[in-house]
């Protein structure tokens, strides 16, 4: 059973965003400006579109907190939409405009978001109604949800980071990045890319899909350093981390695989060559000399970075439109065009960092139990010191 658990709601232009999270311990020092940057670093990036420039997304919270300190209640964040006094004929939630509604209503779905197969789930006929709900919008709330997660794991030594491990072709193919690559991430760059020396093509190829009304996907790494080892389990097969891990990372918009480690590459080699050697580190204990795994074994954590990329495809908006039909006549017509951006792959890290962390703090509360952070740091303390005794001393 989950500890931690967020739902969120709200629609992309409507009145805000809500996120619930419950589960989270008292006692947790609340970090708001860890919040502040985590949200700005999501909006952040070359390529975005003119929504960017609308919004603020300051974070108001309204509930499970007291003094900067976590109760132990939900908690409850509101991200409001700046833009939605310009939308509001069309989307108040109370009474609409039917002229405005009409003029900005979607009949002609896109091909490759949501739109054709929302309509179908929920049989509407305006598919404004879906792609609301289904725009990357809804993940302002995931990552002020995740920042409290993030807060609760660096308690016990536990950071997170990410950066741009290629755009399009460019940077395709490179070696798995490190944690001490991801620390040399500028979050103010334009992309902010892994390796520096590729940005200035990064930003070349933006401006190059702008002018043809093109989008663009490409890859993400997440990592997670000095991740608890024990975390997950092996016994159950919805328990597995590395499971849980992929469905969150799946779950960020436009997300269409993920690989765990140096995935790709011990697949197409030798089982000689795919796994980590466990050697004796000359102070009574062990050492990897490589992280290949990507931090999990079994579907629990060993001790190693935890490491994430996410394969983004292109986004699904594109200006000049792809073949469609139109539900209205079931003829052929072009997909309508929806505000969006070229590339929104500086914030898929971000959000890949909110969602890794959320899993991750759910699996530390799972393992060390607990109503307040007094609780979870003493059995965390218990947890190193036994950890520390095994295997030369029994439990």
């Amino acid at each position: 059973m989950k500890r931690l658990s967020l739902i969120t709601g709200g629609e992309s232009h409507g009145p805000g965003l809500t996120a619930t999270l419950t589960g989270m311990p008292a006692g947790l020092e609340v970090d708001y400006e860890l919040l502040r940057r985590d949200m700005a670093r999501r909006m952040h990036g070359y390529g975005r579109g003119n929504r960017m420039k609308i919004e603020s997304d300051e974070v108001e919270v309204h509930g499970g907190v007291r003094g900067a300190v976590t109760l132990g209640s939900p908690l409850v964040l509101w991200v409001a939409n700046r833009d939605y006094k310009n939308w509001q004929p069309m989307m108040d939630p109370v009474e609409t405009l039917p002229h405005r509604v009409e003029q900005r209503r979607v009949h002609q779905p896109r091909p490759g978001h949501t739109d054709l197969a929302g309509g179908l789930k929920y049989l509407h006929r305006d598919l404004r109604n879906v792609l609301e709900r289904a725009s990357a919008r809804e993940t302002a709330a995931r990552v002020a949800a995740g920042a409290f997660a993030k807060m609760l794991l660096r308690a016990v030594g536990c950071e997170l980071a990410s950066g741009v491990r290629s755009l399009g072709p460019v940077g395709l193919g490179g070696p798995v990045p490190t944690w001490q690559d991801l620390e040399q991430v500028d979050d103010r760059s334009p992309l902010r890319a892994i390796r520096r020396d590729l940005e200035p093509e990064m930003v070349r190829l933006v401006d190059r899909a702008k002018e043809e009304g093109e989008t663009l996907g490409g890859a993400v790494t997440v990592i997670a350093h000095g991740v608890p080892a024990g975390l997950g389990s092996h016994v159950q097969w919805d328990e597995k981390l590395d499971g849980r891990l992929a469905q969150a990372a799946l779950s960020v918009p436009a997300v269409k695989a993920v690989e765990i480690g140096a995935a790709l590459t011990a697949s197409a080699g030798f089982g000689s060559q795919a796994h980590d050697a466990i050697e004796p580190d000359g102070a009574g204990r062990w050492r990897r000399p490589t992280n290949r795994a990507g931090g999990l074994e079994g579907g629990v954590t060993n001790g190693e970075d935890l490491v994430l990329t996410l394969y983004k495809k292109p986004i699904a908006t594109l200006r000049k439109g792809l073949p469609s039909i139109d539900l209205d006549t079931l003829e052929a017509h072009e997909s309508q065009y929806e505000r969006s951006d070229v590339t929104a792959l500086p914030a898929a890290g971000v959000i890949g960092e909110a969602m890794v962390a959320l899993v991750l703090a759910d699996a530390l509360l799972d393992k060390l139990g607990g109503d307040s952070m007094s609780e979870v740091l003493a059995h965390w303390r218990q947890t190193l010191e036994l950890q520390e005794r095994w295997p030369g001393a029994p439990a």
